[in-house]
């Protein structure tokens, strides 16, 4: 599945994610994981707000739309029932393969 575009993660977000690190202890490899970012990306977090400046992140960007963020949920959800169609497809076809008569061991 892919990712929000680089940079477009609300304050909010960012501010949370840092918690997830300093104040539960959690690794920057555990607290990514979780919330699907980049370590690097929780990395330079982290560090920016040690050094007080994690407001600075991503000021460069734009916000995205409802329309830009409805676009990303309607990709991510359609990449997801895609899997899930070549997973059912892929079953079907080795159950049919097992019950043709003679195929069986």
């Amino acid at each position: 599945m892919k990712r929000i575009p680089q940079g477009r993660y609300t304050k909010e977000f960012r501010q949370e994610a840092v918690k997830l690190v300093t104040e539960e202890g959690l690794s920057w490899a555990e607290a990514a994981r979780r919330l699907s970012l980049p370590t690097s990306t929780l990395a330079n977090w982290v560090k920016a707000y040690k050094a007080g400046k994690l407001g600075d992140v991503g000021k460069t960007y734009r916000p995205l739309t409802e329309v830009e963020m409805e676009l990303a949920r309607t990709k991510k959800e359609l990449a997801q029932v895609k899997m899930e169609r070549d997973i059912l497809k892929k079953a079907a076809a080795y159950f049919a393969k097992e019950s043709l008569p003679g195929t069986r061991r």
